[in-house]
């Protein structure tokens, strides 16, 4: 006889989430992209994709004919949200990357306004060479994109001395609307992004964007390539009023001899922005409540609906 619980597709080992809810059962699996589906796919109610691995799951997602759910090891769900079958619930890994894109938004700022890629390129020629630098004490920083992880972001610039200007795509109270961005531009020393991607924000960062920029601002992109125009800010770069510094880009991966890796004043980081030892910790426990709330038959949390 089948087994008449739900069943729980999970990329990592169920152990992590310790002894599962009363009525749920596990099946642990990531799958080489084109590989056959186990047989137990079509038992699948609860599917969490494994992490950053996109290419294969439109045809996961078609097969997969009891889901339910689907819940991402991502904030963004750009990837995946068009292939999600009707009246299956999208829902993210809201609090996951927290920790880890916080930290990383923070080295990427410093790095860049302290000079450290020039360091180490001097270490790599054994060359001693001391030079006076920017620091981010009395600096005004932007975070554009006000919500989990850009919260995050601010409570660890807190202890820096520079003021943050908060930008969201809606305005409450203390942060404003991403339509006022324009106004506020000019007064940033610092810009950094982290926005979902959508029709608003695809190309968001145009020639317009960047002229607004004030001389020697820093941009600092986490939030998705396409958010920003790639040959807008290769412009921009080569003037030498501006710099920046990316975890995403577009396209990506970069490619060998795009000319991004050649651009002044510009660093590049491989879309790590997650990947650190504090990212699973937190989707163990991200997914483990959310499993509790589906077992129970309570509502999910960070449930993706309209444009995002």
């Amino acid at each position: 006889m089948a087994d008449p619980r739900p069943l729980v597709w999970l990329p990592f080992d169920a152990e992590h989430l310790g002894e599962a809810p009363d009525g749920l059962r596990y099946e642990s699996l990531v799958l080489e992209d084109g590989a056959p589906l186990p047989e137990w796919a079509g038992d699948v109610e609860f599917y969490v994709p494994p992490y950053m691995k996109w290419a294969d799951q439109p045809r996961v997602l078609a097969a997969l004919s009891s889901l339910k759910v689907v819940n991402t090891l991502t904030a963004g769900v750009d990837a995946i949200k068009d292939h999600v079958p009707e009246g299956v619930q999208l829902c993210n890994g809201r609090g996951i990357h927290n920790a880890s894109t916080a930290e990383l938004a923070v080295t990427l700022v410093l790095a860049s306004l302290r000079g450290v890629p020039d360091f180490v390129r001097a270490q790599d020629r054994g060359a001693w060479q001391p030079t006076v630098t920017e620091s981010l004490a009395d600096k005004t920083v932007m975070i554009v994109g006000h919500g989990s992880i850009g919260k995050s972001i601010e409570e660890r610039l807190s202890g820096f001395e520079c003021d943050v200007v908060r930008v969201a795509r809606t305005a409450r109270q203390g942060v404003h609307p991403l339509s006022e961005i324009d106004d506020l531009l000019p007064g940033a020393d610092v810009v950094i992004l982290i926005v979902p991607l959508t029709d608003e924000t695809r190309g968001l960062v145009d020639e317009g964007f960047l002229e607004r920029m004030r001389d020697g601002a820093l941009l600092v992109n986490l939030a998705r390539g396409p958010v920003v125009d790639t040959d807008a800010l290769l412009s921009a770069l080569h003037t030498g009023r501006l710099s920046a510094a990316l975890d995403v880009t577009d396209p990506e991966p970069l490619p060998e001899g795009h000319p991004l890796w050649e651009a002044p004043n510009l660093l590049v980081v491989p879309h790590v922005g997650g990947a650190s030892s504090a990212m699973w910790p937190r989707a163990h426990r991200v997914i483990r409540e959310q499993l509790e709330r589906f077992a129970s038959g309570e509502p999910l949390a960070n449930v993706m609906s309209g444009a995002y």
